[in-house]
Formats: structure tokens, C-alpha cells, sequence
């Protein structure tokens, strides 16, 4: 092929013949049907992959390029606030977003269908693709763009995330200026990249004050709402329940705030959380969430003008691109309570703060003496206590 001339697309006859069917065989499995063996269709995906093969009835006529952004779910706000980076980047390209669901592993013909409905690129979103159709993607030259990957991708893949190590340690350095030492740390799955970084700054931060590391402070929930409650829950029924919570996004530490409510604890009075994310709603909970701020319309918009640069033919600057975190404090953080630990309601839950409680050594006012069994109190030794002067 001569330098600066755009490769051609392979023709039905030349699948047929590197497959070693017949052309019949080949249209069969273009069009979807069944009556072909296993083996038989893989080998002739993989080539129709392999050398972009477009029915000609299938390119598309329209002039509006289209991008696909897969999600693993689109069921939270960090999803929506990605998309809407996305398509606003994608908007002053005139390309269109076409929103989908992330494949079976097994599905090897995805990448095919990919390039049969004309798409010009492809982000994935916190989805862990198989290393086939890693391949099978860049064998299709379909552009790939990856947010916040699953686990560190290869040097070819390109990527945008944030700095979530730091992130964590930004969230429990604070709480550690604040006098907490017992910090408690609800993470996301551990499998994820993300999830592994943050809860690392979090261990930096109380390795580099001096506090001993209590692994029965650390919990793995599913960066929802129902993780953080029920991870909440469990460590504040400890023996000595955490005084904070770093909570690895925005809906856990709303799950731990709803748990310290049952629990009968204040946020922040008897219990300071952290959140990850800095969601819109953040700022509109109750109390306002003190959070990590990561850009997450701002990572859209990059992973979007990444995918087209690359579409375009041009070079990246760099293939792994990573935006500053920063935390925003509001008014679910405070110094810890005087006491060393929330006390235990009769039922086994959590008794809200009271104010200073009298000692047997405190007068009492002449109220309490006139509610006291008998009148006047008596002192250790029997005698009688009279009332203070100028009382009933």
C-alpha cells in the first residue's frame, strides 16, 4: 500500500478465499444466520474483523459521525455526569454519542457489529474488556478510548482517570488535622483500579502520622448507597467503633450518614464521613457533604476529544491521561466527640450525644433535688444533704 493512501476494504471474495469457504458460507455469517458451524463463524468473524469488512448496504449515508460509550450500568450519577462530558465534547464535533451496554465476554463478534453500524469510535467506562476484544478492536482500527480502566491498561491503550491515590490521602489527611485517629475506610470493589488507589492514600496518610493500620477499620462496599449502609452498620457495632469514615464515593457516604441516623449518631457531631466524587447532590444533602472532588464532565469531555483526536489520524500527547483531585470541605466533617466511643443504646444500637451529664460530685439544681426520690439526695455517708439556699 502506498504511503498517505487510505487502506481499501477487503471484499466478500477475499474473506471467502482466506477462510478457505464459500462465499455463500461468508454472506451467511454477515447476515446473522444460524446454519453455520461454531468453528466455521468464529474463524470467519475474526477475519471480517480483521480486514474491516462493511457490507456496502449497511455504510452509513449520514454525514453526523457516532461514537459509542459503553457503560457496565448506566444506574448512577457518576454515570450521568460522565455522559454529560461526553456529549457536550462530542457536540462541538458534530458527532453523536450512541449510549450501550457492555458485551459478554464471549460475544466475539461485537467488534464486527461495531464497525457494521459505521462506528467512528468507541469509549468504555469502567468496564473490564477481554484481552480478545482488546484485540479484536485494534485489529478493526476502531479508536478506543478508556475512563477510569478496571486495572492499569497497556501502554497502547488510551486512558483517561483521575489521581485517586492522592485523593484518598487529601479525604484521611483531613480528618487526621481534625484529631481523629480512629478513621475507618469503606472502599469499592477491589478489583477495581480505583478502589485499590484510593484506599492506598488512605493507608499512606495514617502510616505517615504514626497510627497503627486496624484492618478491621477497612470495608469493601459497591460505591452504592446500600454498600456504605450496610458496611456503615457493621463498624459501628464494634467493640470501639470508628469516630470517621472515608466512604470511596459520594453514594457510600450517604449509605454511612443514613447508618449513623439509625445508629442514633450526628453527622458530624458524633461521626465525620468523607465521600469520593463530589456529585451534584453533594452539596444539597444534610448535612452538605465534606468529599473529593474528581472532575468526572471534565474526564468525559477528555476521553471524547481523545477518541476523535486519535479517529482524526493524529498523535496523542500521551496515551495515559490523569485529572487533579481536590477536596471540598462543607459541614460533614468536625473534631472527633470527647468521648472515646458512641455509647450503646439498650437495644444494642447507638444513643445520640447528650450535653455534659452531672457528676455525684456536681450540685444539683433545685429542680433535679425536687424530682429526686425523697426530696434532698443523701451523700455516702447517710447524712442528708440540705437544699441549696433559696430553694423550694
Amino acid at each position: 500500500m502506498a504511503p498517505g493512501r487510505p487502506e481499501r476494504r477487503a471484499t466478500l471474495a477475499v474473506v471467502a478465499h482466506e477462510a478457505g469457504v464459500s462465499m455463500a458460507t461468508v454472506s451467511k455469517v454477515v447476515n446473522g444466520r444460524a446454519d453455520v458451524a461454531p468453528a466455521t463463524r468464529a474463524r470467519i468473524e475474526r477475519l471480517l474483523v480483521q480486514h474491516r469488512y462493511v457490507p456496502v448496504g449497511a455504510r452509513r449515508t449520514t454525514t453526523s459521525a457516532l461514537v459509542d460509550v459503553v457503560f457496565n450500568a448506566l444506574d448512577s450519577p457518576w454515570a450521568i455526569e460522565i455522559l454529560r462530558g461526553v456529549t457536550a465534547a462530542l457536540g462541538e464535533a458534530s458527532t453523536q454519542a450512541v449510549v450501550s451496554s457492555m458485551p459478554d465476554p464471549a460475544d466475539i463478534g461485537w467488534p464486527r457489529r461495531l464497525l457494521l453500524a459505521g462506528r467512528n469510535g468507541l469509549i468504555v467506562v469502567t468496564s473490564d474488556l477481554t484481552e480478545r476484544h482488546r484485540t479484536e478492536l485494534a485489529t478493526a482500527g476502531l479508536p478506543l478510548v478508556v475512563i477510569d480502566p478496571v486495572d492499569l491498561p497497556g501502554a497502547d491503550v488510551a486512558s483517561v482517570g483521575t489521581t485517586n491515590w492522592a485523593g484518598g490521602l487529601a479525604a484521611t489527611e483531613h480528618l487526621i488535622s481534625l484529631g481523629h485517629r480512629r478513621i475507618a475506610a469503606i472502599s469499592g470493589p477491589p478489583q477495581l483500579l480505583c478502589s485499590r488507589a484510593r484506599l492506598d492514600g488512605y493507608r499512606a496518610a495514617i502510616d505517615q502520622h504514626g497510627i497503627r493500620v486496624d484492618q478491621g477499620l477497612i470495608r469493601h462496599g459497591d460505591f452504592h448507597h446500600e454498600g456504605g449502609f450496610v458496611q456503615a452498620l457493621s463498624l459501628l457495632d464494634c467493640e470501639e467503633p470508628p469516630t470517621a469514615v472515608f466512604a470511596g464515593s459520594d453514594q457510600q457516604a450517604f449509605g454511612v450518614i443514613e447508618a449513623a441516623r439509625v445508629r442514633g449518631l450526628r453527622v458530624p457531631q458524633d461521626l465525620s464521613v468523607v465521600g469520593f466524587d463530589d456529585l451534584p447532590v453533594a452539596r444539597w444533602a444534610s448535612p452538605p457533604l465534606t468529599t473529593v472532588r474528581q472532575p468526572l464532565a471534565d474526564m468525559g469531555r477528555m476521553a471524547a476529544r481523545m477518541v476523535l483526536r486519535i479517529a482524526a489520524g493524529s498523535r496523542l500527547d500521551s496515551n495515559r491521561v490523569e485529572l487533579a483531585t481536590g477536596l471540598v470541605v462543607r459541614e460533614s466533617t468536625a473534631p472527633p466527640p470527647r468521648r472515646s466511643s458512641p455509647r450503646r443504646s439498650p437495644a444494642g444500637g447507638q444513643q445520640p450525644a447528650r450535653g455534659p451529664q452531672p457528676s455525684a460530685d456536681t450540685p444539683k439544681t433545685p429542680e433535679q433535688q425536687a424530682a429526686a426520690p425523697g426530696g434532698p439526695s443523701s451523700d455516702a455517708a447517710g447524712t442528708t444533704t440540705p437544699p441549696m439556699r433559696g430553694s423550694a
